[in-house]
């Protein structure tokens, strides 16, 4: 996020005084959301109108074969699922009023699982995955449903998994953004192993937060629950967005300062 520095002569009766005008930039950092398997976007509009207002252009996307009860959802593969994201997120890149250096990306369960290869695949600023499922790789051009038909996935997600072994964790471990990571403290469906294998593979991160909604299931099913996990994600994309914000104008008056040094 570039931040413009004009010096600015003030003109007062027949003098003037110095100034130094900061702005932002016209560009604007974006958030993408993506949902989860089943899921779609109307989960996200919600958050995506509060987050808005911290000066984002926010994008909710409906991902192919997301309504399972359509022909769809029985062909759609992960390999689909993921030019999906890859196509929307340069779609946004591209809007005349986002910055393509401060992009966001926002994914549950299994849109969390996508939304980390994405991040090997295109300049992620910011990724935040809440209960983010993990697969193995192989058939990864077969039907997403399908997957849940190999018996040995349960056993699979309960392992120790390196991030070499796996395209989703490693493209965590190449990642150099922001990460963050919600858990949710009673979920039936993605085990604490896979956020431990996911956490364990962010190492090279620029910063990782991890956090455990409590009393929480997998669909944070009740209202107070989707409440803690909205005001803990809006903190921390305030946190990071406004960090990043600060750190532009201090870095810009820094190197003010050293060019207007006298020789």
């Amino acid at each position: 996020m570039n931040i413009q520095l004009l010096k600015r002569e003030i003109p007062i009766a027949n003098e003037h005084i110095q100034g130094s005008l900061l702005s932002p930039a016209v560009t604007l950092p974006a958030i993408m959301f993506v949902h989860g398997w089943g899921g779609s976007q109307e989960q996200d509009l919600a958050r995506a109108r509060e987050l808005s207002g911290l000066g984002c252009v926010c994008l909710t996307i409906d991902l192919r074969g997301h309504d399972l009860n359509s022909q769809r959802s029985e062909t759609v593969t992960r390999e689909e699922n993921l030019q999906d994201l890859v196509v929307a997120y340069d779609w946004l890149a591209c809007q005349p009023k986002v910055d393509p250096n401060a992009i966001a990306v926002i994914g549950i369960s299994y849109g969390g699982y996508l939304a980390a290869i994405l991040a090997s695949l295109r300049p992620v600023r910011w990724l935040a995955l809440r209960a983010p499922a993990l697969y193995k790789d192989e058939g990864w051009h077969l039907p997403k449903r399908q997957l849940h038909a190999d018996i040995t996935l349960k056993d699979y997600r309960l392992s120790r998994i390196s991030a070499t072994e796996n395209r989703a964790l490693n493209a965590c471990a190449a990642f150099r953004g922001d990460a963050l990571i919600v858990e949710s403290e009673h979920d039936a469906l993605i085990p604490h192993a896979v956020i431990e294998n996911y956490v364990a593979a962010f190492s090279n991160a620029r910063s990782l937060t991890s956090r455990v909604i409590a009393n929480a299931d997998h669909a944070l099913s009740e209202k107070q629950m989707r409440k803690a996990y909205t005001q803990l994600l809006t903190r921390w994309l305030t946190e990071m967005i406004f960090g990043e914000r600060e750190n532009a104008v201090k870095h810009e008056l820094a190197r003010n300062v050293l060019t207007d040094e006298p020789a």
